[in-house]
C-alpha cells in the first residue's frame, strides 16, 4: 500500500508533536482508498488523562512523541502509521491479514509496552513511566471501517485495559451502540411531538395517612404504548440527553400541579447541574404556572452526589435559597456517603429501594436503613421509603418512624393526579 504526500502538502498531513501522518492523511487516504479492503489498527494509551491530570501537558507530550516512535518501529509489511487525534493512533494495511496475524500483531504491540517503560523527566526529577495501551482492529472498506476499530477499541476498553478486540456485528457493544442511537432518536422525537410526558407517583404521609405529594417520572407515548423510563434512561445517560427529558418533566409537571396545593418531586441528573439551565428554566415555569418554588423538590440522583467540581453546592445552595427543597434519592447505594449527605444537607432523604423491598425478611437491610433514619432524625432531614410494595413493608417503616412511603402498596404512577385524589 503506497500513500504519498506533495511535499508543499506536508504541513498540513503532519502532526505537529509526533513529525508522523496526521488525522487528516489518515481521512485522505480513506477517502482515496474507499473500495480498498483494509485492516485497521486503533491503538489508544491506557488511563493516559491520568499522566496528564499528575504530570502536566509537558511531560504528556514527551510520552506521547516516545510512544509514536515506538509504535512506527512495531509496524509490519505496508503498514501505514498515523497520530489520529490526542492519545490515539491508527495502523492501516491494505495487505490480507488472518485472524492468527491480527492477534499475534496486536499482542504484540500490547506485550512491547507491558514490558517496557519511558523515561521522564518532571519537576527536575527524572523517572520511568510505566504505560499499557488497548486496541480495537477492524476489517472492511471505507471510513466505516475506522468508525468500527474505535468501537471495537471502546469494547476493550470496557472489558479489561491492555487489550484488543475484532470488531464484529453481533458484538454485545455494538448492540448496545445502535440501541442506544435508537432510543436517543426515540428520545427526541418525543419531545418535539409531545410524546416524552410525566406519570405521577403518590408519596403518603405515614403519620397522617395522606397523599402529600407526587413524584414525576418520565415516560414516552408511543401509540397505544407506554414507554417505562427503564428502557431509555441508560442511553440517555450515555448519550447526554438527561437535559431534554428534564425540561420536559418540569414543563409537564408544572402545568399538571398548577391548580392544585401539592408538592411535587423532579430528578435532577449530574448533566442539568453541569448545563447550569436550572435556575432559569425552574423560575421562567414558577413565574408562568404561579408555584411557590418551596411546592418543588428537586430530588439529586446519585450521580449528584458523588460529583467533586466545586460549584455544585452553590448551584444547589442557590436554589435553596430561591426556596426550592432538596431531596438525596437513593441514600444507601454503592456511592452514597455521610459526608456528601451533611455538604447537601436535604429536605429530604429517599432511601435506596433495595434495602426497602427485602426489608422485613433481611436483618442487614434492617440494620441500615435503622441507622440512616436515626441520623435523618438527629439531623432534621425527612426520610422518604420508595419501593414499599406490600403491607408487611409499610408496617414495618411505619414502626421504625419513617415519614414517608411510596411504592406500589400506597399507589402505581398515574397519567393525571386526579386519578388517586
Amino acid at each position: 500500500m503506497k500513500f504519498s504526500i506533495e511535499s508543499k502538502q506536508w504541513d498540513y498531513y503532519k502532526d505537529q508533536l509526533t513529525g508522523f501522518y496526521n488525522r487528516f492523511a489518515l481521512l485522505e487516504y480513506l477517502e482515496h482508498n474507499s473500495s480498498s479492503r483494509l485492516t485497521i489498527f486503533t491503538v489508544n494509551i491506557d488511563n493516559f488523562s491520568n499522566i496528564n491530570r499528575m504530570y502536566g501537558y509537558i511531560t504528556s507530550d514527551k510520552v506521547l512523541k516516545e510512544v509514536a516512535i515506538y509504535l512506527d518501529s512495531l509496524k509490519l509489511g505496508d503498514m501505514i502509521f498515523f497520530r489520529f487525534d490526542g492519545d490515539e493512533f491508527v495502523f492501516v494495511t491494505s495487505e490480507f491479514m488472518n485472524f492468527r496475524e491480527i492477534e499475534e500483531f496486536s499482542r504484540a504491540v500490547i506485550s512491547f509496552f507491558n514490558y517496557m517503560e519511558i523515561d521522564v523527566l518532571h519537576a527536575d526529577e527524572e523517572f520511568s513511566l510505566k504505560i499499557s495501551v488497548s486496541i480495537g482492529i477492524a476489517m472492511g472498506s471505507g471510513m466505516i471501517t475506522l468508525n468500527h476499530a474505535q468501537m471495537a477499541l471502546q469494547e476493550a476498553r470496557i472489558n479489561a485495559k491492555s487489550s484488543y478486540m475484532l470488531f464484529t456485528v453481533n458484538s454485545k457493544y455494538t448492540k448496545q451502540q445502535h440501541e442506544n442511537i435508537y432510543w436517543i432518536n426515540k428520545i427526541k422525537s418525543a419531545v418535539e411531538e409531545e410524546r416524552l410526558i410525566a406519570y405521577y407517583q403518590p408519596i403518603q404521609n405515614i403519620k397522617t395517612g395522606k397523599i402529600e405529594k407526587f413524584e414525576c417520572l418520565a415516560r414516552i407515548k408511543d401509540d397505544l404504548t407506554v414507554i417505562s423510563p427503564i428502557r431509555f434512561m441508560e442511553a440517555a445517560r450515555l448519550t447526554g440527553s438527561y437535559s431534554l427529558i428534564t425540561r420536559s418533566i418540569i414543563k409537564n409537571a408544572f402545568a399538571e400541579f398548577s391548580q392544585t396545593e401539592y408538592e411535587f418531586s423532579i430528578n435532577i441528573t449530574a448533566s442539568d447541574i453541569r448545563l447550569g439551565y436550572l435556575e432559569e428554566f425552574l423560575l421562567l415555569h414558577v413565574k408562568k404556572f404561579n408555584i411557590d418554588p418551596s411546592r418543588v423538590v428537586l430530588e439529586l440522583l446519585e450521580d449528584i452526589v458523588t460529583l467533586s467540581e466545586g460549584n455544585i453546592i452553590q448551584q444547589i445552595n442557590r436554589l435553596r435559597e430561591l426556596g426550592f427543597q432538596i431531596a438525596i434519592d437513593d441514600f444507601g447505594s454503592e456511592n452514597s456517603n455521610l459526608l456528601r449527605l451533611l455538604e447537601f444537607h436535604p429536605d429530604f432523604l429517599k432511601i435506596d429501594g433495595a434495602f426497602i423491598k427485602n426489608i422485613v425478611e433481611n436483618k442487614q437491610s434492617q440494620i441500615i436503613v435503622d441507622a440512616i433514619v436515626r441520623i435523618c432524625n438527629q439531623t432534621n432531614i425527612k426520610v422518604v421509603a420508595e419501593f414499599v410494595a406490600s403491607e408487611e413493608i409499610y408496617d414495618y417503616i411505619k414502626d421504625i418512624g419513617i415519614d414517608y412511603a411510596q411504592g406500589f402498596y400506597i399507589a402505581k404512577p398515574l397519567e393525571h393526579i386526579e386519578e388517586v385524589l
